[in-house]
Parts: C-alpha cells; sequence; structure tokens
C-alpha cells in the first residue's frame, strides 16, 4: 500500500485551501493523503458543508476511498483512484462555489487520457471565493500561457443563500505545461466593467455604472470617454449584484469584482472594485494577489524556470508554496519580498508529464 502523506492542517492560514490544493494534487499523483487539524484557524473549525462538496466531487471523479468526510470533522484520509470520469455533472445542493470546485479539477483533468466536460451546480458568484468572470477573464487565460487548454461558460448564476448556478466546463488533455514569465504587466490599454443583476431592480445596475464612470474620469478622462460598461441581467433562481473591472494591459488581463450584500450601496461595489484596480495599477505587479497563489501549482508542474512579480505575498501564497512542497519536495521555490508586500516568484518545476499521451 502506498505511504499516506500526512499534513498539518493548522499550518499558515490554516484553511480550506490546504485542503482544496490537497485534493488536486493527490488526485493528479495518485498519492493518498490525510489532513489532520483541518481548517484549524477559522472561527467554525472542521470540514463545513462547501469543503465537504469539494471532497465528494473528488471522490466522485476517482471512486476515491475517503475516510472522516464528514460536517465538522477535523481530520479527513483520502486515497484517489485513476480518474475514472471524464464526463462529469455534480449538484453542490447548497451555494458553495461551484468554481473553487473547479479549480480543484481542472488540473488534474488535463493530464487526463481524453477530454472532460464538468457541469457544477451551485454558486456562481460567493464571498471569498473567485467569480465566474475573474475565472473566464483572468484564471483561464493566465493558464494558458502555461498551456493549459480548458474553457468555461455560465448557463445561469447562483448567488447565495439559494445558488441553484450553472457552470460547464470543457478541458483538453495537455501533454506538459509550460513555464510563465510575468515580469511587467505592460502598458495599460483598455478598460470596461459588467455590473451585473438577478431578480433586483435595475437602477441598482445603473447607479453601480455610474458611480464608476465617475471614478474612472476622475483617473484619466481619455479612458473613461471610450470605457464600456455593461449591465447584464442575469438568470437566477435568487437575489444578487455584482459588479466588476476589467483591466487589459499589454501582457496581463485582471478582473476586479465587488459582490454585492445587504445594505451595502450600490456606490460601494464600483468604489471597491475601482480602488482594487488602482492598488494593482500602481503597484507595478504583473500578477495580483489571489492571481499568485492559484497558479502557483501549474508552475512547479511546468518544466524550466518561471517567475513572476506579485502584488502582495499573502498568508494564502506562503501556505499553498508550503503545500506543494509537502507532495513535490523537489520543487524549488524562491518568495522574494517581505509578507503583505509586493514581491517576486521563482521557481523551477518537476516538467510533469502527462502519462498517457506520449
Amino acid at each position: 500500500m502506498q505511504e499516506v502523506l500526512n499534513i498539518d492542517g493548522s499550518y499558515g492560514e490554516g484553511g480550506g485551501q490546504i485542503l482544496r490544493s490537497a485534493l488536486s494534487l493527490s488526485l493528479l499523483l495518485e498519492k493518498p493523503f490525510k489532513i489532520t487539524n483541518l481548517r484549524a484557524g477559522r472561527s467554525r473549525p472542521g470540514l463545513q458543508k462547501q469543503h465537504l462538496t469539494v471532497v465528494k466531487a473528488c471522490q466522485e471523479l476517482s471512486n476515491a476511498e475517503v475516510k472522516g468526510a464528514e460536517l465538522n470533522s477535523n481530520e479527513i484520509e483520502f486515497h484517489p483512484k485513476e480518474l475514472q470520469h471524464n464526463h462529469l455533472r455534480f449538484d453542490t445542493g447548497t451555494a458553495a462555489s461551484t468554481v473553487l470546485i473547479l479549480q480543484g479539477l481542472i488540473l488534474p483533468l488535463a493530464f487526463g487520457k481524453k477530454s472532460a466536460d464538468l457541469e457544477l451546480v451551485g454558486g456562481t458568484n460567493n464571498p471569498f471565493a473567485p467569480s465566474v468572470l475573474y475565472l473566464q477573464n483572468t484564471f483561464l487565460p493566465t493558464v494558458r500561457k502555461l498551456g493549459l487548454e480548458a474553457s468555461v461558460e455560465i448557463e445561469k448564476y447562483g448567488w447565495y443563500p439559494k445558488g441553484g448556478g450553472i457552470i460547464k466546463a470543457h478541458i483538453i488533455p495537455i501533454r506538459k505545461l509550460s513555464p510563465i514569465s510575468l515580469l511587467d504587466k505592460g502598458k495599460l490599454l483598455k478598460l470596461s466593467g459588467n455590473a451585473i443583476i438577478s431578480n433586483l431592480p435595475k437602477h441598482i445596475a445603473e447607479r453601480e455604472k455610474k458611480q464608476c464612470l465617475k471614478r474612472i474620469l476622475e483617473f484619466n478622462p481619455a479612458l473613461e470617454k471610450d470605457m464600456k460598461i455593461d449591465i447584464i441581467e442575469a438568470p437566477s433562481i435568487g437575489q444578487g449584484t455584482e459588479f466588476s473591472l476589467q483591466a487589459e494591459y499589454e501582457n496581463t488581463t485582471v478582473v476586479f469584482v465587488s459582490l454585492g450584500e445587504i445594505g451595502k450601496p450600490a456606490e460601494k461595489l464600483a468604489d471597491e472594485a475601482y480602488q482594487n484596480f488602482i492598488n494593482f495599477h500602481e503597484s507595478g505587479a504583473a500578477i495580483e494577489t489571489h492571481l499568485a497563489d492559484q497558479i502557483l501549482i501549474y508552475a512547479a508542474l511546468a518544466d524550466e524556470k518561471s517567475e513572476f512579480t506579485i502584488l502582495r505575498i499573502s498568508n494564502h501564497l506562503l501556505t499553498n508554496a508550503w503545500l506543494i512542497k509537502q507532495f513535490l519536495p523537489d520543487v524549488d521555490i524562491n518568495i522574494e519580498g517581505q509578507k503583505e508586500e509586493k514581491g517576486k516568484i521563482t521557481l523551477k518545476g518537476i516538467g510533469f508529464k502527462n502519462k498517457y499521451l506520449k
């Protein structure tokens, strides 16, 4: 029997990211693991519903043997088998983030035998999780530079607490990943935005749009003149709103998202997205904070050296780097800079190859 990798779930940020990254690498490498002290750094430790949905999706994909997959469990053991399915429909039954589930499944499926199609039902616009627009226009274009071939479409939006959103993904198998070099984002070429509403008065989206245009006019009148902000009345069984500001640079595209909530003025959504854009734009970094830890696994699996500058060295990034080293001790990850400040990552990947494609 293969040796089980033991992981301390209280390390670093001590949250659900340790579990999600471990599941993704476990499926890819077919390596079993056991996590203790699950989510010890959170106010409600242990497995919660949204984390169980990720475990169950990974279990279904590979017919894995799992111990401890219960609500509030503080440890879990996961024994993956070879991926069994390339067509999977998974309903979370909640508003759990379909995007986080998908991000955990894309990588192992990309190294599968043949193309995969996924349909995930649940939340599409969640707090503390990437939105679908971010996935489509920031995450996927970046990992595409590393060689990943995947596309995602949204059929229905799912807002907290009802969920019911539907996203579909198509993943094409690849032989290997290539390194990435993103040290400079280049010149700002274009700004655009989306004010999304579901089952809410249209004036909310119009206020978001008006406020953002006001901010961009203050920033650069030339950009405001040609800027397009679409108002999208999205199909959903629930209610919700999200404002996103998309910045296209010569070398990268970044989406900045703000999610609505009860009592939060529409103008504040636009202000938050705008301020996040300004922070990134003025930093000189090529990769924003959340994307940095999301692409770290991909760069660790690529061949040759990857390097990129990042907006902020977050605790999530440091934790994910540690977790990757548990599964891939030969990966050399060098993080330059101080925690919570701008930094640079240089790493030499292991050159992982698809065993099914020659």
